[in-house]
């Protein structure tokens, strides 16, 4: 049986973080889960090309935005499932089975529950939140992944080409038909422990509440990434 797998990682100047996720990875490679994996790149600087080769990953480029660089990359995989990651997670040692196992009894989207490397009471709070919230309103963001089949994903058109909120807009389209995976997806606590964990749990919740007020994605990534 064919490896059923494309892992689409969204890549922007990281050639120097990617180590871990990409450690993380190798369990599905040698589970036989993984087919491919994609780099969807928006025109890096930092030869990640070289990574690339170096693991036999596949490069996608074009324009920068992270929406438009998964929908490109999703464009070019040829497996029945996806597994749209970005590129500063890392999923928990038992994920290949959990996955696996997903994706031969059932046909739903799914996503992992959410942790940070970090320590202490905030990150705590802040990835059980992030867990709630998924589960009550259906509404993962994009550091906690996104298993799909392929061609649901096509069929409900993928991800939008916009620069900010693709995750919460894709979720959207999935309303209920998303489940919640008993693996872990560790993602990078940097821009936390940068800004402030109140003040950058603050600016994600007024970004998702502009949002759903109909602001612009494009205003609202000039907006986030302001510091």
């Amino acid at each position: 049986m064919p490896a059923p797998l494309t892992v689409i990682l969204p890549t922007l100047n990281c050639a120097s973080t990617l180590g871990p996720t990409v450690a993380s990875l190798y369990l599905g490679i040698e589970a036989g889960l993984i087919h491919q994996v994609i780099f969807a790149d928006g025109g890096s600087t930092d030869r990640i090309e070289r990574v690339a080769d170096d693991i036999g990953a596949e490069l996608v480029v074009s324009p920068q935005g992270r929406g438009t660089q998964l929908a490109a990359a999703a464009k070019t995989a040829k497996t029945g499932w996806l597994l749209f990651l970005h590129a500063d997670t890392v999923l928990s040692d038992d994920w290949p089975k959990i996955l696996r196992h997903h994706i031969e009894t059932s046909q739903n989207a799914a996503y992992f529950q959410l942790r940070f490397d970090a320590q202490g009471t905030a990150p705590r709070l802040v990835s059980a939140w992030a867990n709630l919230r998924a589960r009550l309103f259906a509404l993962p963001y994009g550091d906690q992944g996104l298993l799909i089949k392929t061609s649901h994903y096509t069929k409900i058109g993928g991800h939008p080409e916009i620069p900010l909120m693709e995750d919460v807009a894709i979720a959207r389209k999935l309303r209920r038909t998303l489940t919640a995976l008993p693996a872990t997806a560790t993602t990078s606590a940097a821009r936390y422990i940068s800004d402030g964990w109140l003040k950058r749990g603050t600016k994600n919740l007024t970004t998702l509440a502009l949002y759903f007020l109909g602001t612009a994605p494009e205003k609202l990534a000039r907006r986030y990434n302001k510091r």
